[in-house]
């Protein structure tokens, strides 16, 4: 399975996704994926992500879900 990374823009409840690149080895893609995130604007609102799926409409499926809430620990009953 590919790595993937996008360009993730929040607009709302649905993010704008850029696919930027993809790659085969991991080592490559997160190079590119920090070359890339000290090359952009920290004022623009978007954020560089890479994501490893099966191919790009799960890997968009999947950054448009809406995070995961932290489980609940014996302490915080």
């Amino acid at each position: 399975m590919p790595y993937y990374i996008y360009r993730v823009t929040p607009m709302g409840p649905i993010r704008q996704l850029v696919k930027l690149s993809q790659f085969d080895v991991y080592k490559d893609a997160s190079l590119e994926a920090r070359r890339l995130r000290r090359e952009a604007d920290p004022g623009d609102g978007a954020a560089i992500r890479m994501i490893f799926a099966e191919n790009e409409l799960q890997a968009e499926d999947l950054l448009n879900q809406p995070p995961r809430e932290a489980p609940m620990t014996g302490e915080d009953y």
